[in-house]
């Protein structure tokens, strides 16, 4: 029998001095793609138990909405818990620890494709260091009812949609709302009554809106029909806003059915307002801009300016004042930043 020429300590040692194996400049060092799109996704909490999520639904009650911080610590280890499966000893234990910051700087780059690449609209990578994630949960009868809502989240406060000016002002408040507009890393229904968006930054502004494919002519109804008319319509500018200051106008409808609006008139009355704001009623499109229901958009604002741009928590309330000791209360706020 031939004497080895390394011993089974030396090859030991060899192997943990290598940590890496391969280097990560070498191809095959990387991640394959469909394991590069998992570990992304579970950053983004994909197959995360909802009773992880919110352990007691008394957490979200009906009709409740709550924004909350996404913990990096905790996704980056469900992370390492999906890798340790692979992990049988210390050698690729070892492996795991160089390679880390790798992974860890591609997943922050892959979170941000998820969903393109779930929308079928590849969103433009960008391999800046991942920044803090925010979100909500939202448990409402608008979900059911409005399953495809479009939700927009934005750094900065942005203003109502200008009401003068025409065309050009509209499209300038759009521009200038793209700019400050954050990524949405994910919008998923977690049920039929509960929704959960992901945003790639702080929002100062969260609005949810009725899906704009959902246009409707309608009127508004008469809170006391008794006193007359049953139905009004508020008064339109020429880009949909509503008028303010202004007597909505009285729906006509016919003798025979009281359900049924009598279009023609409703027009001349349109016509002899000679309101100046109002869209010329030359024809169907100009009376469907007066008859249409905008899309309902709820906006969540933040009012006050707490917690900033940085994502850092400020507690209300500090643990140390519920100690009664003054030397344990002492000791406990050396202990507490």
């Amino acid at each position: 029998m031939r004497t080895p020429t390394i011993t089974g300590a030396q090859a030991l040692a060899e192997r943990m001095v290598a940590k890496q194996q391969i280097d990560a400049t070498i191809p095959e060092a990387a991640m394959p793609p469909y394991l590069e799109m998992f570990l992304a996704s579970l950053r983004l909490l994909f197959g995360v138990p909802f009773e992880y999520l919110v352990p007691d639904a008394r957490l979200l009650p009906d009709e409740s909405i709550r924004f909350f911080y996404l913990d990096r610590s905790w996704t980056d280890r469900l992370v390492d818990g999906a890798i340790a499966v692979g992990k049988i000893g210390t050698r690729e234990q070892a492996h795991h620890q160089a390679h880390s910051a790798d992974v860890q700087s591609t997943l922050d780059s892959t979170e941000r494709t998820v969903r393109g690449a779930q929308t079928n609209r590849p969103s433009q990578s960008t391999t800046a260091p991942a920044g803090v994630v925010t979100g909500f949960l939202l448990r409402s009868a608008a979900v059911s009812g409005w399953p495809t809502m479009d939700v927009r989240a934005f750094s900065e406060v942005v203003p109502a949609a200008p009401t003068t000016g025409g065309d050009a002002a509209m499209e300038a408040w759009l521009a200038a709302a793209a700019k400050v507009q954050l990524r949405t890393l994910r919008l998923e229904l977690l049920s039929p009554s509960v929704m959960l968006a992901l945003f790639d930054g702080v929002p100062q502004l969260v609005w949810c809106e009725e899906p704009h494919y959902g246009l409707q002519f309608t009127v508004r109804s008469n809170p006391r029909p008794e006193v007359g008319t049953a139905w009004f319509l508020d008064r339109r500018t020429a880009i949909g806003e509503t008028e303010s200051g202004v007597a909505s106008v009285a729906v006509p409808v016919r003798a025979a059915n009281a359900r049924v609006v009598a279009i023609q008139e409703l027009r001349n009355r349109l016509n002899r307002l000679n309101d100046p704001q109002l869209v010329p009623q030359t024809g169907s499109a100009a009376l469907a801009i007066e008859c249409m229901s905008h899309p309902w958009r709820q906006r969540f604002q933040s009012t006050s300016g707490s917690g900033g741009t940085s994502g850092a928590f400020t507690p209300t309330y500090a643990i140390a004042s519920r100690v009664a000791d003054a030397s344990l209360r002492a000791a406990v706020q050396g202990l507490v930043p």
